[in-house]
């Protein structure tokens, strides 16, 4: 009788990096499935948004909250799960762990405590968002999300405004137009893309000036989390017909 391990069998000891949907269900990967499955705990951001997701797929785990204000005590319990040979997946409430989500300072301890970490990469909203925009792919900054406070804010993104390549920026609805009238003010003439509602039924980008896209925001209110990406200087503006 043949009792080796599946090729794929999960590794003991082994932190998983789970990427989940950022919107349609169906960008969950078949791999991604299966570390969901056969992992021995699943460390989660939002234990009720990562379990309607679970139940969506017919999948019963045992969940450990994991969000930003208890991400260092977590990583410690989780180095030590490791360390007794089981396996950890790590997910947030949407897209890939640790890009503007919970999940670096937990990677930091485990690869200090000398266990093994292990992407199963998927859905990134940055990804998506920059590859659909139109803009130069070649070189490109992620900023993630701006400081709250306006001086901070004004000051990084004049500080941004000089670096070469496409400039990509996280902004919640609710700070959009703030965003697109301080761009206005710093980078008036730089091709601005606003993606939105990304791989969901809305899903829409917007293309123009920082002061055209101003005044849309102003018309209509642009629901959901979106992406801002600016193109680089002198880069022409392109308008849609």
């Amino acid at each position: 009788m043949n009792c080796s391990p599946h090729p794929n069998a999960l590794q003991p000891g082994t932190l998983y990096l789970v990427a989940t949907p950022i919107g349609n269900l169906e960008d969950i990967s078949l791999r991604a499935l299966r570390v969901l499955r056969e992992c021995d705990v699943i460390a989660a951001e939002d234990t009720r948004r990562t379990g309607q997701l679970l139940k969506h797929f017919g999948i019963s785990k045992p969940l450990l909250s994991c969000f930003k204000f208890n991400e260092a005590r977590r990583g410690q319990e989780i180095v030590e799960r490791l360390r007794r040979g089981e396996t950890v997946a790590l997910v947030t409430d949407a897209g890939s762990p640790g890009i503007s989500d919970p999940g670096q300072r937990i990677v930091r301890a485990v690869i200090a405590a000398g266990h093994r970490v292990e992407p199963v990469p998927g859905p990134c909203a940055l990804v998506a968002a920059l590859t659909a925009s139109g803009l130069p792919t070649d070189e490109f900054h992620f900023v993630g999300f701006l400081p709250h406070k306006s001086g901070q804010r004004r000051a990084r993104l004049e500080s941004l405004s000089r670096l070469p390549g496409t400039l990509v920026l996280y902004e919640s609805p609710y700070r959009l137009e703030r965003l697109l009238a301080e761009l206005s003010e710093i980078v008036p003439d730089r091709e601005t893309v606003v993606a939105r509602e990304l791989t969901k039924k809305f899903e829409e980008f917007l293309r123009g000036s920082p002061a055209e896209l101003l005044q849309l925001a102003r018309q209509r209110r642009l629901k959901g989390e979106c992406v801002v990406l600016v193109g680089p200087r002198r880069a022409p503006i392109a308008r849609e017909a």
